[in-house]
């Protein structure tokens, strides 16, 4: 982990900024019967099967999340040579098909409608292995959520400051109204909590980057679903060090994680 410190710090002392083009688009979901709003970040120069990371913003963002926090994202995107969509969650969607409301389809949106779209209209890979999906907080739930259960979109998965299990937040960020109360759905709060679902990954199948700041709130849940991933022998990257649930951790936290794919992508 040393080591990619060290590469970080000299990656942003002497990699130039670039000229990458951040656009918002529009895409239909047939699902929901609307059109959602998407930022798109292309870099300076492109070419055809460019690796591609989805970006998931956290509970009461929006598809704007990315590009207005502080973040380098623009830089990494050009030095990987990277395509970077970040749709909009409906600000508390938390990225699956609601059982209780029609309305709420945003795992379809993401892991169908908008990914057609996306192979569709832009010059990006469609190997999964080239392929990864992140996000912050309610974000780095989705991210899990649908790599986990679309692996044939995704090949590598991150989450920063994840909401990786909300069983102990019943009155928070609408779950409730995504899933159902808690005493009455208990098991909706089973099944839709992305922490029940490691089982479904299988050993290699995805690259994995999971960090949380030791003073956030969803520490906890996040140490528990590290050593249950390596309990089952699950390949991944876990890191946690100082910091709290905001952007001063995001800021750097997305930059590693960029890196991580980065360099995994590359590799294929």
């Amino acid at each position: 982990m040393r080591t990619l410190f060290i590469l970080l710090f000299i990656t942003i002392l002497t990699y130039p900024a670039k000229a990458a083009k951040v656009d918002t688009v529009s895409v239909y979901s047939p699902s929901m019967k609307k059109y959602i709003k998407n930022v798109v970040i292309l870099p300076e120069k492109q070419k055809k099967d460019m690796p591609v990371v989805f970006m998931l913003h956290g509970a009461g963002g929006s598809y704007k999340t990315w590009t207005a926090g502080p973040s380098r994202i623009k830089d990494f995107v050009d030095q990987y040579g990277l395509v970077v969509i970040c749709p909009d969650g409906a600000v508390t969607s938390w990225y699956f098909d609601s059982p209780l409301d029609s309305t709420m389809r945003y795992e379809t949106y993401v892991a169908k409608e908008l990914t057609q779209w996306a192979n569709e209209n832009l010059p990006i890979s469609k190997d999964r292995k080239k392929r990864a999906i992140t996000g912050l907080s309610m974000g780095g739930h989705g991210a899990f959520y649908l790599a986990i259960n679309h692996p044939e979109q995704w090949g590598n998965i991150g989450s920063t400051s994840g909401g990786i299990d909300f069983r102990n937040f019943p009155d928070s960020w609408n779950i409730k109204l995504r899933i159902g109360e808690k005493d009455k759905y208990p098991e909706n709060w089973e099944n839709y909590t992305v922490f029940n679902h490691i089982d479904k990954i299988k050993k290699g199948n995805f690259n994995i980057y999971v960090d949380c700041g030791t003073e956030d709130f969803f520490y906890p849940m996040n140490k528990a679903f590290h050593e249950r991933l390596l309990y089952e022998k699950i390949p991944h990257e876990y890191t946690d060090r100082p910091g709290a649930h905001n952007w001063d951790y995001w800021k750097n936290s997305i930059c590693y994680q960029l890196m991580f794919f980065g360099d995994k992508m590359s590799q294929e």
